[in-house]
């Protein structure tokens, strides 16, 4: 059984940091992050392909930053400058080499003064 566990979601004030991490129980081609807020649709954040490939959707372009370990099966998503626009759940996602994705259970993040 797949299992992808995400932690470091939580609310802070614009400008500030943090950092997401997901860990997968397996090795994945690609693993990545999409949000979804409130009355809006699931749109990608970023992705990251075992070759090195990334992906990063144009709204978060210069401030957020995904990484791999694939020695622990888990990515990252470091975001920077953040703004009351990001405010949404966080999924992270795993597929195998053009297989549908798995998804986690999401993690809150909202940035509020």
């Amino acid at each position: 059984q797949v299992q992808l566990v995400e932690s470091g979601g939580g609310l802070v004030q614009p400008g500030q940091s943090l950092r997401l991490s997901c860990a997968a129980s397996r090795r994945f081609f690609t693993m990545g992050w999409y949000r979804q807020a409130p009355g809006k649709e699931r749109e990608l954040v970023a992705r990251c392909s075992t070759t090195g490939t990334t992906t990063y959707a144009d709204s978060v372009k210069g401030r957020f930053t995904i990484s791999r370990d694939t020695t622990k099966n888990t990515v990252y998503l470091q975001m920077n400058s953040l703004k009351p626009e990001d405010t949404a759940v966080y999924y992270c996602t795993a597929n195998y080499f053009g297989a549908d994705p798995y998804w986690g259970q999401g993690t809150q993040v909202t940035v509020s003064s």
